[in-house]
């Protein structure tokens, strides 16, 4: 008789669960530390395993870097879908500026990532980049919707609320 073997689920929920264990500690690092801080000897000592063990889940420190950016660029898409309209173009403009600024001031290591391109050497690999372009999109049908559809425009816009949030973030005591 032969015996079923083991669903091969179970070893991929494992291996992603190791994966997102690295991957919370990389970000509390980075957080307290910065970007350029990040090394896969503290990496693995945070995250209880031994760096070796890293290499087993990531190929590089920019593979990490990738991971990191892949969840940034998804978040900032999904804080790019739960805009309220608010009836008025210039209240929602005001809204959809408030709202990426407090995403960007709310986690600086981030922005830093995803706006600043502060990783010499690392640049996302286009499965990561992919929710970046899907919330500049977003971006630009909100401010479509708000009567702002010159690509001239659109680039000012995005300079000026990014020129904003590097003001408050160097100004942060």
């Amino acid at each position: 008789m032969l015996k079923n073997p083991a669903p091969v689920d179970w070893r991929e929920a494992r291996r992603q669960s190791a994966r997102a264990t690295v991957l919370a500690a990389a970000w509390e690092m980075v957080r307290a530390n910065g970007l350029a801080a990040l090394s896969l000897r503290d990496l693995a000592r945070q995250a209880g395993i031994t760096t070796p063990t890293v290499y087993a889940y990531f190929d590089s420190k920019n593979a990490i870097f990738d991971a990191m950016f892949g969840e940034a660029a998804q978040s900032f898409a999904e804080s790019k879908t739960e805009l309220v309209d608010k009836g008025d173009p210039y209240e929602n403009l005001m809204a959809d500026a408030q709202n990426f600024i407090e995403f960007c001031v709310s986690d600086v290591a981030r922005y830093q990532l995803l706006f600043q391109h502060s990783v010499p050497g690392f640049s996302p690999s286009p499965q990561s980049y992919a929710p970046a372009v899907r919330a500049l999109e977003l971006t630009r049908e909100h401010l479509a919707g708000y009567g702002v559809r010159d690509p001239r425009h659109v680039d000012v816009w995005t300079a000026l609320l990014t020129g904003l949030v590097d003001q408050q973030i160097s100004n942060d005591p």
